[in-house]
């Protein structure tokens, strides 16, 4: 395939290279893999921890090590294939991805599991950034909203089928495998991916980066660091006074780091944040709705994991399956998204943003004094009718943040919008976890006890909804309409 600029090159904007439409599943695969092993591994991590003799600090870094190395370096990630080729540092990522699949599958220690797992958390750093630039420099047109519909529902299939998956993989019980056939099963798709990149995928890159802007490296690492770990490790332990001190101390850093980034770009060097980015409202303004919508996606999943499992007492495959008709669901408003952007134009995000509203409100509503009686057929119906609002909600979202953003930018937008989508999905699940164990708070382990604490998380969930739609109804902020440059 032919190598490309940062700006839209002909050869890939005719229209008659249909050879393009083959590039995009196999890119998406680093999409799945990537979100799937955020989800998959919760399902894995008893049968792990007993058969590794891992504490329950060592678990948690199982978990925790993964999320906090791959958000911290989505931003450098994304500048990385702006430089040197997307398709060439998706390549890389996915390579080291696979390895360090191979190496959680075939961990002898707890310790080498919570090594590899941040191995695969740093790889996947390399890796997802570059599905969205490659998509944002690939397609155009009526092309781009389509394109936007399979990343969205690869990213929320990966979400809500971590634990459908997981679940039939230790329930069938793989060559014996068990909990390590949730790692392993990235092998045979990392090896045919692979394979296909370089035939199917085009490369392209940006004129204009001239190199990495390793002083931005050395802020912003420590700066999402810092924001993280806390964010991630502070309920467990209790939110020392660490866990402030490390929250103040990200804001000192970002500030740096917005002030070197600005400072470096007046001077004609390439940052690694492009701060013309921020100039354009409806980057900003989409970048405060993916907050809202991802924090709120992140946090329905942990709840509901922990209500049907812990508080229902369901088997892990019983447990994924509650959550098929929500994927499904997603699956179909997400890959018709661009006939809802046809119709509704950018209505469709307040629409999407409104059936969440409806679903979770319903869902509270039901759960909260329902005990171990509750109405799975009508629960399933309700996280439906959510399911399909965020599908609704998720591709448009992110086609219209990168709507106007430059192809040369697009590993730097396409970094800084990956983080703050696994920032949102940190801190939903932070909030989340005071609010559902603080209302849990010591009461009887009990059906009715895990309603009631997922009920007031709902609460939480409503609101971060309802600010979406609210922020989505077309205004000023929103220029023009839902189409691709």
């Amino acid at each position: 395939m032919s190598s490309v600029t940062g700006s839209v090159p002909a050869s890939i904007g005719e229209t008659h290279d249909r050879t393009r439409w083959f590039a995009l599943p196999v890119i998406l695969v680093g999409t799945f893999m990537t979100i799937l092993d955020f989800f998959i591994v919760n399902v894995a991590i008893p049968s792990a921890q007993a058969e590794l003799s891992a504490s329950d600090a060592q678990i948690q870094f199982v978990v925790a090590g993964y999320g906090v190395a791959y958000a911290s370096g989505l931003i450098t990630g994304g500048r990385l294939g702006d430089l040197y080729g997307r398709r060439r540092v998706f390549a890389i990522g996915l390579t080291a991805f696979t390895v360090a699949s191979a190496l959680c599958g075939l961990a002898v220690s707890a310790e080498m599991l919570v090594v590899s797992r941040a191995l695969q958390g740093m790889a996947a750093a390399l890796m997802f950034p570059q599905v969205l630039s490659i998509i944002n420099v690939t397609y155009t047109g009526d092309d781009r909203p389509r394109a936007f519909a399979g990343y969205g529902a690869a990213l929320g299939l990966a979400t809500v089928g971590g634990q459908v998956i997981g679940g039939l993989l230790i329930a069938s019980d793989v060559l014996g495998l068990g909990w390590r056939a949730c790692f392993l099963v990235n092998l045979p798709i990392g090896l045919v991916t692979l394979l296909l990149l370089p035939r199917l995928v085009p490369e392209s890159r940006s004129e204009s980066a001239r190199g990495l802007d390793l002083v931005g490296v050395a802020i912003v690492f420590p700066a999402v660091l810092l924001l993280l770990v806390p964010l991630v490790e502070g309920r467990q332990e209790g939110w020392p006074a660490w866990t402030f001190v490390s929250l103040a101390a990200s804001v000192v850093v970002f500030a740096l780091f917005t002030w070197q980034q600005v400072r470096l770009s007046r001077a004609g060097g390439t940052p690694l944040v492009e701060p013309s980015l921020f100039r354009s409202r409806s980057f900003v303004t989409g970048l405060t709705t993916v907050l809202a919508v991802y924090g709120g996606m992140a946090s329905f999943m942990l709840v509901i994991a922990l209500y049907v499992q812990d508080g229902l007492r369901y088997s892990p495959l019983r447990a994924g399956m509650v959550f098929l008709p929500m994927g499904v669901a997603f699956f179909a408003t997400s890959m018709n998204a661009a006939k809802f952007i046809r119709r509704l134009g950018r209505r469709t995000l307040t629409v999407g943003a409104i059936l969440i509203v409806a679903g979770e409100v319903c869902l509270a509503l039901i759960t909260r004094d329902a005990g171990a009686g509750v109405n799975l057929p009508l629960y399933e119906v309700l996280m439906a009718v959510a399911g399909a609002g965020i599908g609704m909600v998720g591709a448009p979202l992110l086609s219209q943040v990168l709507l106007g953003v430059e192809p040369e930018y697009a590993g730097s937008a396409s970094g800084v919008l990956s983080t703050v989508q696994q920032m949102a999905g940190a801190l939903g699940v932070a909030i989340i976890g005071i609010i559902f164990f603080g209302t849990l708070n010591g009461a009887s382990v009990s059906p009715a006890a895990y309603g009631r604490a997922f009920a007031a998380s709902l609460v939480y969930l409503i609101a971060l909804a309802a600010l979406a739609s609210v922020v989505t109804i077309p205004n000023r902020w929103w220029t023009g309409r839902f189409r691709a440059r």
